[in-house]
């Protein structure tokens, strides 16, 4: 597998100019940022070939990982997956009260006040603080004195530029109206821009690089290519009414049919949907034929992919999947999100831990360390205090340590696997075009589904079925409705990071009920707050509204 090699050398007060600059409150100091404390080299000098340009663009890449990802840190997965109506942090017994931080995301009650929302925003502007040092540096170069033509250093620039655009639309659908920087230093307290106004410049952003960008490839995986912009570009059109106030639904259409008919290029050669369940989520996932995006984890490079924090079980856990890794027995699976899977889904047989865990080829029980010490681990689908004789729905301060079916989509393999912890973290494939694409027609279509959206999503779907299921489970036009495909969105992407942005774009957030969650009308919500300690940090920062 192909990864990353990071050395980037250059100076670290460059990269905590970068953040500060932009108001971003941190824990390390914004003062003495002219001394040069680690190396005398400056940005007109440094970069000497063009690996060491490249390696300038991985550095923000892979701090993005830490918010984009499920880490373990609190960025944007954090509040995409515990906001929405799919999975939830409950407490467990003595276990995950954690100040009701996750209990207030369950029921939409935040404030300003939210540390956890603050690390989201301090660890996805640093990360945009890298990027802009990042553009800034390789556009100093000389391209001729390091031996690269001028088209190859503007393709180099195009992908932090195409960075940069992500960041900004990750960060503009958590918060909306925020400063535009793209200078270091400039200005020291950024005022804030209408989110209108951070759409066009996205939009500018990548229309003006993307076609600069190579080709997907197996030597991009990581990168961004042009498959990966050309995806942003669906996203971004695909949300643009939300995001804008003006729909862009042909435009979505058009970039989604880019990345379908392989004009972006492909891992491996022809891009296409993976008919493997697991193929986009194993250890070996970057040779799936529908992957475009993800972040290339590898354990053999001392950067393994574990998902320990947020998914993975306490330590009686270890043995059912035969990992060296345990967790904080975290994120559940929503009951509603459960059963919205038929039986005969392939996806709820193999992406779930559900009923009860056996130690791995064996019909040795797991036995339970809490509520269930000694006993046997079953997981079940429900959230309350069956212990204590608990009946009915439960609540997010009911839980116990098998509470609600838990993740099993990405797959790590055994400690004797060759390939152990080498699975990549997804970021974009190919079956979310398909979604995508689907879904601009019928928008286009008033709200009814064409037979060209009904073919896109029964192409995804009939993967999960036998051929004998698959009579009464394919989609017609009649049964293709926005709520159902709201719905299979949702079962198809649970756990890929998407489903607050999907609610928000389907009118659902803050109008549907889910499990014991009741919905409050406030359309503020679809916005969360700017944290106050950057409102104290930084003067010409704006409040959303209904802070």
């Amino acid at each position: 597998m192909l990864i990353f090699n990071i050395k980037y050398m250059k100076k670290i007060n460059l990269f905590q100019k970068a953040a500060c600059a932009m108001g971003v409150l941190l824990t390390i100091g914004c003062t003495d940022l002219e001394e040069t404390t680690y190396s005398e080299l400056s940005e007109s000098n440094f970069y000497k070939t063009e690996l060491e340009l490249v390696q300038a663009n991985l550095r923000p890449f892979t701090h993005m990982q830490a918010w984009l990802a499920w880490s373990g840190q609190n960025g944007y997965y954090y509040h995409n997956e515990l906001s929405a109506d799919q999975t939830a942090w409950p407490q467990k017994g003595r276990h995950g009260y954690d100040n009701a931080d996750h209990i207030r995301q369950h029921y939409h009650t935040w404030t300003e006040q939210e540390g956890r929302l603050n690390s989201a925003w301090r660890l996805m502007w640093t990360g945009l603080g890298f990027v802009n040092t990042a553009i800034e540096s390789i556009e100093a170069v000389d391209a001729a004195s390091i031996g690269v033509t001028p088209e190859r250093l503007a393709s180099i620039v195009a992908e932090a530029k195409v960075l940069r655009a992500y960041h900004y639309m990750k960060i503009m659908d958590m918060w909306g109206n925020v400063p535009i920087v793209t200078t270091v230093g400039e200005p020291n307290n950024p005022a804030t821009a209408s989110r209108e106004e951070v759409f066009t410049f996205i939009e500018q952003e990548l229309l003006e690089n993307v076609e600069k960008l190579q080709p997907l490839s197996p030597k991009l995986i990581g990168r961004m290519s042009r498959a990966v912009g050309y995806s942003i570009l669906s996203e971004l059109y695909l949300n643009a009414e939300v995001w804008s106030g003006t729909p862009r639904w042909e435009e979505s259409v058009m970039y989604s049919d880019k990345v379908i008919n392989g004009d972006g290029g492909s891992l491996t050669g022809n891009i296409a949907l993976d008919q493997d369940p697991l193929g986009p989520f194993n250890n070996t996932n970057e040779d799936s034929p529908e992957n475009i995006f993800q972040f290339p984890f590898s354990r053999k490079n001392d950067f393994g992919y574990d998902w320990r924090s947020f998914y993975m079980g306490f330590s009686n856990m270890t043995a059912a999947l035969d990992v060296n890794y345990s967790g904080n027995n975290a994120f559940v699976v929503v009951p509603t999100a459960f059963n919205a899977y038929k039986e005969n889904d392939i996806r709820k047989q193999e992406w779930f831990l559900f009923g009860p865990q056996y130690k791995l080829g064996t019909d040795e029980p797991i036995l339970g360390s809490e509520e269930y010490n000694g006993q046997p681990f079953i997981y079940v689908n429900n959230i309350r205090r069956n212990t204590e004789g608990q009946t009915g729905e439960g609540s997010m301060t009911d839980g116990e340590e098998n509470s609600g079916a838990r993740f099993h989509k990405y797959r790590s393999g055994t400690q004797d696997d060759p390939n152990y912890l080498e699975g990549d973290y997804v970021i974009y494939r190919l079956t979310e075009m398909y979604f995508n694409k689907a879904e601009a027609l019928m928008r286009l279509n008033n709200g009814n589904a064409t037979q060209e959206a009904v073919d896109l999503i029964n192409q995804s779907k009939v993967r999960y079925f036998t051929a004998d299921d698959w009579v009464d489970e394919a989609y017609t036009t009649s049964t293709l409705t926005m709520e159902e495909l709201l719905a299979e969105r949702g079962r198809e992407f649970i756990f890929e990071g998407k489903r607050r942005t999907d609610l928000i774009r389907f009118g659902a957030f803050t109008t549907n009920s889910w499990w014991d969650h009741e919905p409050s009308g406030d359309p503020n919500l679809t916005l969360y707050p700017i944290p106050f300690r950057q409102l104290q940090a930084n003067p010409n920062l704006v409040q959303n509204p209904g802070y």
